[in-house]
């Protein structure tokens, strides 16, 4: 089995509040499942307005799936959001 991890931080410098930082990411983490299989949470700075971080998994049983797969989300993140955009960290396990 092979695991492909993305870890997202994002900063939203025009949410003012939590509720609106929830209906921000509730939007992004919609769209990345409506586009692709995968699963996506909020894995940090929940308590934060501006800040988030998304925690993105993709599983597979062949290493060349899963890096295609990851880059294709990683190049629609860059695309749809790089105004948000920190810092965008993969990784691929083998299980």
């Amino acid at each position: 089995m092979i695991v492909g991890i993305l870890k997202v931080q994002l900063f939203m410098p025009e949410v003012n509040s939590l509720k609106s930082k929830r209906k921000e990411i509730r939007s992004i983490k919609d769209k990345l499942r409506h586009h692709f299989n995968l699963s996506v949470s909020e894995v940090e700075h929940q308590d934060l307005w501006q800040r988030s971080t998304l925690g993105i998994a993709v599983v597979g049983n062949e290493y060349s799936f899963v890096k295609e797969t990851l880059d294709r989300i990683s190049d629609f993140i860059e695309k749809n959001w790089s105004y948000l955009l920190l810092e965008l960290y993969s990784e691929i396990l083998k299980l």
